[in-house]
């Protein structure tokens, strides 16, 4: 069982698919970085300095001691307040839009790719073995 599971790993899919779901998880972290800490404050800057971060609907009430404020998204889902977080889902739906853009375009160009050397490789292949070597008895011939 364990020389099957070693096979199984040692095969170059498997181990391309590790690699690319470490690099994915690398690539969402900059993408996470890029929505919160680049686009939405220009698009709350764009729309008059809303937070988007406070745009939330609180459903259940506020636990007994809680001393944070009422408008602080992140302070009130840590208190365990019932609540739906449009600005969350704002900021989650444009980080995931800009993740699928650019795996868009890197299977775009790597579709690209492949068709181009696809086209090398039925291109024109040359002579035939048979006519390199008819060439080759003919210049032997004028010797």
């Amino acid at each position: 069982m364990f020389g099957e599971f070693r096979d199984f790993i040692a095969r170059g899919n498997v181990i391309d698919l590790a690699v690319a779901v470490i690099i994915g998880g690398a690539f969402a972290t900059i993408t996470t970085s890029l929505t919160e800490d680049i686009i939405m404050p220009v698009v709350g800057w764009i729309f008059g300095g809303a937070d988007f971060s406070s745009w939330f609907v609180r459903l259940g009430d506020v636990p007994q001691g809680y001393e944070g404020s009422l408008a602080n998204y992140a302070e009130l889902k840590e208190a365990g307040v019932a609540m739906i977080g449009l600005g969350q889902f704002v900021t989650v739906l444009i980080n995931f839009l800009i993740l699928a853009f650019v795996i868009f375009l890197m299977v775009r160009q790597a579709n690209r790719l492949m068709a181009k050397k696809e086209a090398e490789e039925t291109a024109d292949p040359g002579p035939s073995e048979v006519e390199l070597l008819a060439e080759i008895r003919d210049a032997l011939k004028n010797r």
